[in-house]
């Protein structure tokens, strides 16, 4: 973790580390992610299989696991287990007692390089170390930490505080290590990639790269420019904490670091990354993991909705055409998109298809209608409004439900947790979607294959009938008729023992010509027919074989559509 200047503020951190084990199997109340999510300066993630693992601030080093980067699970021992704190640590740094701060982790020669470092309050003297393992699976007979001694160590005359490590190895296989805090400001040097210690000992070999109130600076490279990451701020304060990221960049790994204004981070620069926002409060501790093409941006926060309990965040990152890096919790853009279950193929439907509130929320086989297409509207922090094409009414847990088994439905959009959902996207691509009213996720209950299965919440298991993929989708059939949907319009019977059914107009207006298609679950039109002005009772002798079908109905005062069913 970090050594601060004000002795209130020391406290604040003693006390929120003393807890993050506690956070570990306390279930939090939680509206991002899954599981067990309590943490603090969390590492950049590595994988090993098909585990991604995350090291924290913690006794003994704290870490999480996860197959999927949307459910976590604390690791099931720390890394110096029964606090078996190595023995060069007692002399660097008197009185410390295992509680190590904001390790980083890193494969290279085939192992794990994990450093950390530990300190005492209120001062600069501290020390970071190495340990290392062939493996991160503790069931593995080769699971073994090795302590590898000390990396760098500060005293009271230092010129930098020799805590919070992070290391980046570019493709020319140069290993760059940045560490430091706003006690000196950020240093980068150079390490032996087989060692993992400085390059040649010289410790003496470092360049000042940032300076002010800083602290948890992260190096990367994209294009030609390499990237500082830094903190700005203070943290550990819960939902007081004032905790931001900043980044420049530079033409080299030792800087200088310019923001796209040309102010120099030792000089007060920085792009703002990332910064409170709703719930999240204080963003800190930089981490980037890259797979698949796409970027995850590792960090913790304070959830402001919580209590201010430190948490693990996971957002997207991205890069502007001028190569300035942006990131944020939206995973989805704003558009009108088909929603298909990734274990059913079949897509969320507005069952009935006639866009009426409380009509609940399927699973339909894709027709290409309108009430299968769902507009995704951001409202920030990671939420969205999904508000079906067909009427425009909201995705809604009936009766505002938290419970695992609440069912979707349609409803006028009154914002609501129970109608925002939080998108989060897995490692393969899926999306998951959790209510903001609890946490639990959209799923097809009893991951059914059948058509007209309503959909509900439940806890997360990771199944496919959990996510979900978006295929961005126009306007249906229904698009091109006025958006007024027709009102005293009946069909019967229904269901249809004979294949034809009849079309009553009720109370609409003479004198327009009436349209009906029949659609069937393919999406392939099996009638049409355009019936006379003067006609309000239309018969519609289809012949249709059994199955279940749209109808619909189109006038220029607006449109109806209802479904069928023919035995």
């Amino acid at each position: 973790m970090r050594t601060f200047l004000l002795t209130q503020r020391l406290r604040a951190f003693f006390r929120l580390s003393a807890i993050l084990f506690l956070l570990a199997w306390v279930s939090p109340r939680a509206y991002a992610l899954q599981g067990l999510t309590g943490v603090h300066d969390p590492s950049s993630i590595v994988k090993e299989g098909n585990k991604y693992w995350i090291f924290a601030t913690g006794q003994g080093i704290y870490s999480l696991y996860s197959t999927d980067l949307v459910n976590w699970t604390p690791g099931p021992r720390p890394v110096f287990a029964n606090n078996a704190i190595p023995s060069w640590i007692t002399a660097k740094v008197p009185g410390f007692t295992g509680n190590f701060w904001a390790p980083e982790c890193i494969f290279m020669n085939g192992k794990y390089y994990l450093y950390y470092s530990c300190s005492t309050f209120g001062s600069k003297v501290s020390a970071m170390g190495l340990a290392t393992n062939v493996t991160l699976d503790p069931a593995s007979p080769n699971y073994r930490w090795e302590d590898q001694g000390e990396v760098i160590s500060s005293n009271a005359g230092s010129s930098a505080n020799a805590i919070d490590p992070a290391v980046f190895r570019d493709a020319n296989n140069d290993v760059w290590f940045s560490y430091g805090s706003f006690f000196g400001g950020i240093r980068i040097l150079q390490l032996n990639p087989t060692t993992g210690k400085p390059l040649n000992g010289a410790t003496t070999q470092q360049f000042a790269v940032a300076n002010g109130n800083v602290e948890a600076a992260y190096l990367t490279k994209h294009g030609s420019y390499y990237y500082l990451f830094i903190n700005r701020g203070s943290c550990c304060q819960g939902v007081n904490s004032t905790y931001y990221i900043q980044a420049g960049r530079s033409t080299s790994p030792t800087g200088p670091f310019l923001d796209q204004q040309g102010v120099d981070l030792n000089n007060n620069g920085g792009d703002l990354i990332l910064n409170v926002s709703g719930r999240y409060v204080g963003p800190g501790h930089t981490g980037i993991f890259e797979e698949n093409g796409v970027s995850y941006f590792s960090h913790h926060y304070y959830d402001g909705d919580d209590n201010g309990v430190p948490k693990l965040g996971l957002a997207k990152l991205t890069w502007t055409a001028a190569g300035w890096p942006t990131v944020s919790r939206d995973w989805v853009a704003a558009g009108r998109y088909e929603i298909k279950s990734r274990n059913s193929n079949l897509v969320w439907d507005a069952w009935g298809c006639t866009g009426v509130s409380g009509q609940m929320i399927a699973q339909g086989t894709p027709t290409g209608l309108d009430c299968q297409r769902w507009d995704f509207t951001p409202l920030g922090d990671g939420e969205y409004k999904i508000t079906n094409a067909l009427g425009g009414l909201a995705a809604d847990v009936s009766g505002c439900s938290p419970d695992a088994g609440a069912k979707l439905q349609l409803f006028a959009y009154n914002g609501l947790p129970c109608q925002r959902y939080r998108i989060d996207r897995a490692a393969d691509g899926g999306l998951v979607l959790a209510s903001a009213n609890g946490n639990r996720v959209v799923e097809v209950p009893n991951a059914s294959q059948v058509a007209g299965q309503q959909l509900g919440l439940w806890d997360y298991n990771g199944c496919a009938c959990q996510q979900w993929t978006l295929t961005p989708a126009a306007s249906g059939p229904l698009s091109a008729a006025s958006g007024v949907q027709l009102q005293g319009v009946a069909v019967y019977p229904v269901p249809s023992p004979t294949g034809s059914f009849t079309i009553d107009l009720g109370t609409q207006p003479s004198q327009q010509t009436t349209h009906v298609e029949v659609v069937n679950q393919l999406g392939t039109v099996v009638y049409r027919h355009n019936f006379r002005r003067e006609l309000t009772t239309l018969r519609v002798e289809a012949n249709l074989r059994p199955g279940i079908y749209i109808v619909h109905v189109r006038r220029a005062a607006g449109f109806f559509t209802q479904k069928v069913t023919v035995l």
